[in-house]
């Protein structure tokens, strides 16, 4: 967030105290009407998301913050990586819309805190998509960053609650409503950890100390909707997000690991107490509040996320055990381990085009995570492959002819195994990918029947970055069907894919 939030120290101080206050003169009793303006929900599953704007994953496992760490220790932990400039930068007006949208930026259209170029008529937020579903439902937005009322959430909720940079306040509304009244959805919002960030640094105590006030309040809305009459009756899932991180000495908005990593924290039915993973991301919430609460997810939306218990790992994933760490590479920390050649069970690489040399960890298809790759060289774009979860498979010529090598271009292939056809007539083949071109370089898919000649499917001459869906039409009799996804580069750019799947 921007630093002209100057309402945060005055009203730090009083924001401890009131964490840490039971509620007040209010008794919880089940609601039978409206509560305040806030339509009495009809829903037995219900959903609490909470939004921690620019906190670090790291400070967080460190700071003394008891309820946020019982909500992990109580359900799932999700980390992963935002995305960076070309895309866009790692700031709140981007990060709140992805979240809310269900969408990331180069569809919804945020690059900023302008708003400038949104296509929230195109991609609205999740209350809206549950209001449109669902008229009948209760949604209630509250955020201390008002633009998240005022613009991010600008369709359909029907309450939302501008707090003017007061997070004490924030809590003390959300616990009313949620003790009092009967909302379906809440989407919350609390501030002064960015600030802190912003005014003191990432590493500063202050920063930590923010982390701890936030958290008390989040113990405060968590036992406000626990005391509601109706809770052992109720079906609830909460989910704490961030927009962004922050650098040691303060702000965001650039590639830097501290700010562009990010985590989800889901607690309820469904997801295993204690455990984590590394393959959802924030753009996943929206999908899972919908699904939630009885909406399916219409392909015709183009959502980028998907429902948490519908995110299943791919082959690539299964890799992660055995990455190994650098050997080429020295921007990249010796710690991290991130990449391998060696492929899953039933893929391949052929290699026989490729000169010897170049730089060990790029040397043909390799298979890698967003934080090793992108720490090769940040700033060139490799922070755009967002579609990409977990293990991703990755032709690097940039990379990769950084280092000495015989001669002729990069030329690999990344070879599927067989798929049984079980007498289908059409298939559909389908993976994330992001292709990047800043020289000579091509990009192209072909499909082999029963080991006959592959043929072309698809052809990248252009940048991309989509998930394909692409129709493939199966040759009468045909068994078994089988990809190849060929790369070739001359210190141009890169291709990843992922979650290869052939759809019968």
């Amino acid at each position: 967030m921007r630093t002209s939030r100057h309402l945060r120290t005055l009203l730090a101080a009083g924001a401890v105290t009131a964490a840490l206050l039971p509620l007040t003169g209010v008794t919880a009793t089940a609601a039978t009407g409206p509560y305040k303006g806030l339509p009495n929900g009809t829903m037995q599953a219900k959903t609490l998301v909470i939004g921690i704007d620019g906190t670090r994953y790291d400070k967080l496992l460190t700071a003394d913050a008891p309820n946020l760490k019982a909500l992990m220790a109580g359900g799932l932990t999700a980390t992963s990586n935002l995305y960076a400039n070309p895309l866009a930068p790692t700031l709140s007006g981007p990060g709140w819309s992805t979240i809310a949208t269900g969408v990331w930026p180069d569809k919804h259209g945020v690059k900023d805190n302008t708003f400038t170029g949104s296509h929230f008529d195109l991609y609205p937020d999740l209350a809206t998509r549950l209001e449109t579903a669902a008229p009948a439902a209760s949604t209630l937005v509250a955020a201390s960053w008002n633009p998240i009322t005022d613009t991010v959430f600008n369709g359909r909720a029907d309450l939302r609650i501008p707090e003017s940079e007061n997070d004490a306040k924030t809590a003390s509304d959300a616990a009313d409503y949620l003790a009092n009244g009967n909302p379906d959805t809440v989407f919350l919002h609390f501030d002064q950890v960015d600030e802190a960030g912003h005014s003191h640094g990432g590493a500063s105590q202050q920063y930590l100390d923010a982390i701890h006030t936030v958290d008390g309040l989040v113990g405060q809305v968590v036992t406000a909707l626990k005391s509601r009459p109706t809770y052992g009756s109720e079906d609830w899932l909460i989910l704490v997000t961030t927009d962004h991180g922050h650098t040691d000495a303060g702000g965001h908005g650039g590639n830097s690991a501290n700010e562009r990593r990010t985590f989800v924290i889901a607690d309820g039915a469904g997801h295993t107490p204690g455990s984590t993973r590394q393959d959802v991301k924030p753009v996943d919430i929206a999908p899972t509040v919908l699904k939630h609460e009885g909406v399916a997810v219409d392909p015709v939306w183009k959502l980028d996320g998907k429902p948490i218990g519908d995110i299943v790992p791919d082959a690539f994933d299964a890799l992660r055990p055995s990455l190994q760490s650098r050997a080429d590479e020295t921007g990249i920390p010796a710690t991290v381990k991130g990449w391998t050649h060696t492929p899953p069970a039933g893929w391949s690489i052929d290699n026989s085009a490729m000169p010897t040399g170049g730089v060990t960890e790029w040397r043909g298809w390799a298979f890698a995570t967003d934080e090793f790759w992108t720490a090769a060289q940040p700033g060139q774009a490799r922070e755009t492959n967002v579609r990409a979860r977990d293990v991703f498979a990755v032709a690097d010529s940039d990379e990769w002819d950084d280092k000495s090598h015989g001669a002729g271009q990069f030329d690999s292939t990344l070879i599927s195994p067989r798929y049984r056809l079980n007498g289908a007539t059409t298939a559909t083949l389908r993976f994330a990918t992001d292709y990047r071109i800043d020289g000579p370089q091509t990009g192209d898919v072909f499909i082999s029947f029963d080991s006959g000649t592959p043929q072309l499917l698809k052809s990248y001459r252009a940048d991309t970055n989509t998930f394909e869906s692409i129709p493939v039409t199966v040759p009468a009799g045909a068994a078994t069907a089988q990809l190849r996804f060929r790369y070739t580069g001359t210190n141009s750019a890169f291709w990843t894919v992922d979650q290869v799947a052939l759809d019968l």
